[in-house]
């Protein structure tokens, strides 16, 4: 098969868009249904559904927002790292929280429960885009906080935050990074 088909040509091509240069409009309920089914397309050994997602609607993330900032000082975070945390919580038109929440079995080892939470995260991050959305994903310190986690966004002490993935209509273009040397990266073996 040597011609490229367009969901390589858009796999080949795609590149998140900084949550800093996305702006509304935001895909309603409606339009990011679909995305969200992508998402849960993702390979899950088991059937266990190891992860769920916590939709942030504008008014949802500026509240978190300040939560952030409340979070940073009782942290002592230094200031600038609680304005950018803050500022992607605030300027995000929406942004779709994905969960890591195990599921006890005898047969899927933890650690493959939360390689199908981060191939949840991509996933979904390429259905945004692919359907022309501007999307990136982030986490960040707040995150990593049980407070914050759990008083903002309702989690159970056996859960975490594998990504946030903000969605919205991309502003400007940035430009392209440098990608990996494949060649650097790839051994093939034969035998």
């Amino acid at each position: 098969m040597s011609d490229i088909t367009p969901a390589m040509e858009f796999l080949l091509s795609r590149r998140s868009r900084p949550a800093k240069l996305l702006g509304p409009p935001a895909p309603d309920r409606t339009a990011l249904r679909p995305i969200l089914t992508a998402a849960a397309r993702s390979p899950d050994h088991g059937k266990l559904e190891p992860w769920r997602f916590i939709v942030l609607e504008r008014a949802a993330c500026r509240r978190l927002g300040d939560l952030v900032a409340e979070r940073g000082a009782a942290l002592d975070r230094p200031e600038e790292d609680i304005a950018k945390a803050r500022s992607a919580y605030d300027d995000s038109p929406l942004a779709v929280v994905v969960v890591e929440s195990p599921k006890p079995s005898e047969k899927i080892p933890q650690i493959e429960q939360t390689y199908s939470t981060g191939a949840v995260c991509l996933s979904l991050l390429n259905a945004a885009l692919a359907s022309g959305w501007g999307a990136n994903w982030l986490t960040g310190w707040p995150v990593s906080d049980r407070t914050f986690v759990e008083e903002g966004l309702g989690l159970a002490p056996h859960e975490r935050v594998a990504g946030v993935i903000h969605i919205g209509t991309s502003t400007k273009t940035p430009p392209d990074r440098p990608r990996p040397d494949i060649d650097a990266i790839t051994t093939w073996v034969a035998e």
